[in-house]
């Protein structure tokens, strides 16, 4: 009903510098208690053309900035979202599900980060000269904006996704439309309110609301985007693959893990333990960097499992703005439904569920009773064949299985079409640096995990990825080079 309706937030548009209603609307969740709370744009074709043709006309007047000028508006940008920081994370964890504490500590201190990072980095970049004594000519690169680039974030870490792309795109020159998920649009919206206060012209950065297949389409399909960088799905991903094909356009693709941790019975259990329930179950398990395949080698395996499960069973569930949980709710109902099927199969073929779904109950506020909770679970004696071990879950859930000989646990980590992340825990240092050479993963973190340098790539390999992001490696992405050859 209409009455109901004004209750809700309404986004809108942002484009050229201005809020733009849109002609249809859909629902967004909260997630924790299943009640619709926010009406997201549901944009398309004409929405994105209008989004492009504002980034265009914005792109010679932001590309012939210097970058100590861009670097200045960025790190305005990073000061105004600082200062509204609790607003920020307020909104993301009602909207995301997530815990306030996680938004609080996390999601929005890298999320400003991301815009001083960029605007440091930017600074920095130097480009390469070779000479030709004998030829009488020097060489000399030289790097340029390449123009409206089109940005596709998922909903698991909303901003923190979303800046990570914005600022080295428009630190470098370039002028963005962006398609946050239209599961999880508020802090992108809030964001937009900033931009003028910040010096960001109009039309530098535009952000279009809706879904994948209506505004990620049309935005994939633009001729005059040139770029695409996109964080989700390696589903989602082989169909930007192919829509772009016919334009050529430069992809970066950050998709999904099966992530392994490989523990060796000389792991310091102490730290390993802590570590392991936050990288199977923080922000719900919803980060692609998630742990969910856990090798334990033999000897240390059943006390491993013991001390594991007793530690998850501790973990609190329940009102995400409680500061004292855990663990928030899962994204939506189908997604809920997702997980838990995981863990049903699981069950069908004989594994064993030692904690969580199914096995404990779950007490949650009367408020809370519709939202979309699960208890972290964790499941012992699947079998490495298991689409249980194969596909990405993205919940909280993961596997626990037992390995005799390092040349054997490699071998398995190794076995899934993924390779985004890793971990490894042992005290033996040549070990270490052995198995990580060997494991297929863009990322290797040895006896911690999360510890992120953004100077360096980040990204994966097969199934997990294209390209790499990082200070040097957007800088590359965002940029086209062009060689100089000058006879004197």
């Amino acid at each position: 009903t209409m009455a109901h309706s004004k209750a809700l937030l309404v986004l809108e548009n942002f484009i050229a510098g201005k809020f733009v209603p849109c002609s249809s609307y859909i629902d967004s969740y909260d997630p924790s208690t299943g009640d619709v709370y926010c009406r997201v744009p549901d944009s398309g074709k004409e929405e994105v053309e209008a989004a492009v043709k504002a980034a265009k006309a914005a792109f010679p007047i932001w590309s012939s900035k210097s970058p100590l000028e861009r670097s200045q508006i960025l790190n305005k940008l990073a000061d105004l979202i600082e200062h509204d920081l609790e607003a920020f994370a307020q909104a993301e964890s009602k909207d995301q599900g997530k815990t306030i504490t996680f938004a609080r500590t996390v999601d929005i201190p890298r999320a400003v980060y991301n815009f001083r990072f960029f605007a440091s980095s930017i600074l920095h970049h130097t480009t390469e000269c070779t000479e030709m004594a004998t030829m009488g000519c020097v060489h000399y690169t030289s790097r340029a904006p390449v123009g409206v680039a089109g940005l596709i974030s998922p909903w698991n870490l909303p901003l923190y996704l979303l800046t990570w792309k914005i600022a080295p795109a428009i630190a470098c020159g370039n002028t963005v439309v962006a398609k946050p998920s239209e599961m999880t649009s508020v802090t992108a919206w809030m964001m937009c309110r900033l931009l003028e206060k910040a010096g960001v012209p109009h039309g530098v950065v535009n952000i279009v609301f809706g879904t994948g297949p209506k505004a990620g389409e049309a935005l994939v399909c633009h001729p005059d985007v040139l770029l695409i960088s996109f964080t989700g799905s390696t589903m989602t991903a082989q169909r930007i693959m192919e829509k772009s094909a016919p334009y050529c356009k430069r992809l970066s693709l950050e998709l999904g893990g099966k992530n392994p941790a490989i523990i060796f019975d000389d792991a310091d259990l102490s730290q390993c333990i802590p570590t392991t329930l936050r990288s199977s179950f923080a922000n719900q398990g919803e980060i692609c960097l998630c742990t969910s395949r856990i090798f334990v080698q033999r000897g240390i395996y059943s006390e491993f499992l013991e001390k594991f499960v007793a530690e998850a069973k501790k973990w609190k569930v329940g009102n995400p703005s409680d500061p004292t949980v855990n663990m928030g709710a899962l994204i939506s109902k189908e997604h809920l439904e997702k997980v838990r099927s995981y863990v049903k199969k699981a069950q069908a073929e004989g594994a064993r569920i030692l904690c969580g779904e199914g096995v404990d109950s779950l007490t949650l506020p009367p408020r809370n009773q519709k939202g979309y909770f699960m208890l972290p679970t964790v499941i012992a004696e699947v079998k490495d064949e298991s689409c249980c071990m194969q596909e990405e879950i993205f919940g909280p859930v993961t596997c626990v299985v037992v390995f005799d000989t390092e040349e054997e646990v490699i071998e398995r980590a190794n076995s899934v079409k993924y390779g985004l992340a890793a971990t490894v825990w042992s005290s033996n240092v040549g070990r270490v640096h052995r198995v990580a050479r060997r494991l297929q993963s863009g990322l290797v973190w040895t006896n911690c995990w999360l510890v992120r340098d953004l100077n360096l790539p980040f990204g994966g390999m097969k199934a997990s990825g294209i390209g790499r992001e990082g200070a040097k490696d957007s800088y590359e992405f965002f940029t086209e080079v062009k060689t100089i050859t000058i006879k004197h």
